[in-house]
């Protein structure tokens, strides 16, 4: 049981540090005034990629909900 707690423990960790990264990318940068890195200067002039993930959300949500239904409508059948 430990074993799969360091897993479930990781995989949280993973998803808080992709969730601050994705904020910074999409909300703080911004904000901010221009940077002069050119790595830095790019995210803050995106316009595609900080809204893919936030548009995806919606897809995500319905496609679970399709898988639940068909998993549901399966187990009527056998």
């Amino acid at each position: 049981m430990h074993r799969d707690q360091l897993i479930g423990s990781a995989f949280i960790a993973f998803g808080i540090i992709l969730f601050v990264g994705f904020f910074y990318a999409a909300v703080l940068t911004k904000m901010l005034p221009p940077y002069e890195n050119r790595f830095l200067s790019a995210i803050q002039n995106d316009r595609y990629y900080c809204l893919l993930i936030p548009l995806t959300l919606p897809v995500i949500i319905v496609a679970v909900y399709l898988h639940w239904l068909s998993m549901k409508m399966n187990s009527n059948y056998t």
